[in-house]
């Protein structure tokens, strides 16, 4: 097992988690109208789930010898903050921390079964996620999946 690289890519997932919790927080400021309390209450529940998963995933790289990172992953400002946007670039960052816990599992399979498991349970978290997303894209009655 090659734990520089493990590390590696578990620093890179601090980072897109870090970067969630601005990003969710910031996007939670940026809601108005009439659907702003419950979707602002789900941003922030995301953001405080971001900050759950960049604290176990912190935990993970110290118990392997590692240093946190003190990064943060991508942060794109766009200036434009309706509802609709907001939804799609958090599809755009769910799929990124998405592949990053793939690329995970993909170094630590069949090396480590506490690294798979927590890959595992963290791939499951983000497809729920993004399904989550999905459908808060949809329009009403639509059944199949959102398209870009």
């Amino acid at each position: 097992m090659d734990n520089k690289k493990i590390i590696a890519a578990l620093n890179k997932v601090l980072e897109l988690e870090l970067a969630g919790v601005v990003r969710y927080t910031h996007y939670s400021l940026m809601v108005y109208g009439y659907s702003r309390i419950p979707i602002i209450s789900w941003l922030r529940g995301q953001a405080t789930e971001s900050l759950d998963h960049a604290n176990k995933v912190g935990e993970i790289i110290t118990n392997l010898g590692g240093h946190p990172s003190l990064g943060i992953g991508p942060l794109l400002e766009t200036e434009n903050h309706d509802i609709g946007h907001i939804l799609r670039e958090s599809l755009e960052h769910e799929m990124a921390a998405l592949n990053s816990y793939k690329d995970l599992l993909k170094l630590v399979e069949g090396h480590s079964i506490m690294l798979e498991e927590y890959a595992r349970e963290m791939i499951y978290n983000e497809e729920l996620h993004l399904g989550e997303v999905d459908k808060m894209l949809r329009n009403p009655g639509d059944m199949g999946p959102f398209n870009k």
